[in-house]
């Protein structure tokens, strides 16, 4: 069994989460005894504002679980609930680490040669000016080193080309604070990437605002289950006889676990004075389980701890 030593608790109404708990298959039984249940009478809709949240929401199943993180009952908290209520009741109950203004939400994409690149923003900021732009480029050369022990994080912003005049606005003002920030000493400024540089094992951390990057992830993991299945149909339709398709089951299998997005699941509010990680809102039980893992990895190395000793060295 994995993590012995593990206890999650469970936050929602209460005779609502111990129903689903008792419907649990017989084989995961012996896991209850290390599940615990807080009430929590509310919920957060998904069309609910931030605003909204942090006005109304203080007895939702969210809030509780940030005050017993707060509180120091917990290490670690994962949701899948509605994200711009996520960040601002995090930050609120949280707090951001010095000099941090906003946190960020970043994920780990696969890459060539088994690598992965760290992308930020994925919607915590939707309109980022330049120097916050600048402090997603140290979270995530900070989430590169202490998590993927990487000496020297390559960073990028990402951008519609690679030359000096293309971009935005606020792009292009990153990019002059980058070239001239002493913090770029702690990672390796590589200038603009476009959006294939992504995958292709050469870039540690990807830096964007959030409705870019959003839109990135999501036509990425899009993308990735519409080849997946191509290639099973092409795979299906060519090989005739049993004994070649034995021999594309496997390769098949290799192919859908290492591109299927549910092993990317779970993304890390970055910045704040505690470990939060966003699960998908339609995650099933296999896509739950990456994004606490993902917590588990961020407890183990110390993240906040050791982000915070990086940024104070600005």
């Amino acid at each position: 069994m994995e993590h012995p030593d593990l206890e999650l608790t469970l936050f929602g109404p209460h005779q609502q989460v111990i129903a689903e708990i008792s419907r649990l298959p017989q084989p995961l039984a012996a896991a209850t005894s290390r599940l615990a249940v807080s009430d929590a009478p509310l919920s957060i809709s998904q069309t609910s504002s931030a605003a909204w949240a942090l006005r109304h929401a203080q007895a939702s199943s969210m809030a509780c679980m940030l005050q017993s993180l707060k509180d120091g009952e917990a290490v670690a908290g994962v949701s899948a609930g509605n994200t711009a209520a996520l960040v601002a009741l995090s930050r609120r109950a949280l707090g951001t680490l010095p000099g941090v203004s906003r946190p960020a939400i970043s994920t780990a994409i696969p890459a060539r040669h088994g690598r992965r690149c760290y992308l930020l923003d994925l919607g915590a900021n939707v309109d980022s000016p330049a120097h916050r732009l600048v402090d997603f480029a140290v979270m995530g050369a900070a989430m590169a080193q202490c998590v993927d022990e990487v000496a020297l994080p390559r960073v990028a912003l990402l951008n519609v080309g690679s030359e000096a005049t293309k971009g935005s606005a606020s792009v292009r003002e990153a990019d002059r604070l980058l070239r001239e920030s002493p913090m770029t000493s702690a990672f390796s400024y590589q200038g603009y990437a476009e959006g294939g540089d992504l995958f292709d094992g050469g870039l540690d951390v990807v830096v964007c605002d959030g409705f870019v990057g959003n839109a990135v992830l999501k036509a990425s993991e899009g993308l990735t289950r519409m080849l997946v299945e191509r290639v099973q149909m092409a795979f299906e339709s060519r090989l005739s006889g049993r004994l070649a398709s034995l021999l594309a089951k496997p390769v098949l299998r290799y192919l859908k676990q290492e591109l299927n997005p549910v092993r990317y699941n779970g993304a890390s509010l970055l910045g704040l004075q505690g470990i939060v990680v966003k699960s998908h809102g339609g995650a099933q039980a296999e896509g739950f389980y990456y994004a606490i893992q993902r917590a588990l990895s961020e407890v183990e190395h110390n993240l906040p701890v050791r982000m915070a000793a990086r940024w104070q060295r600005r």
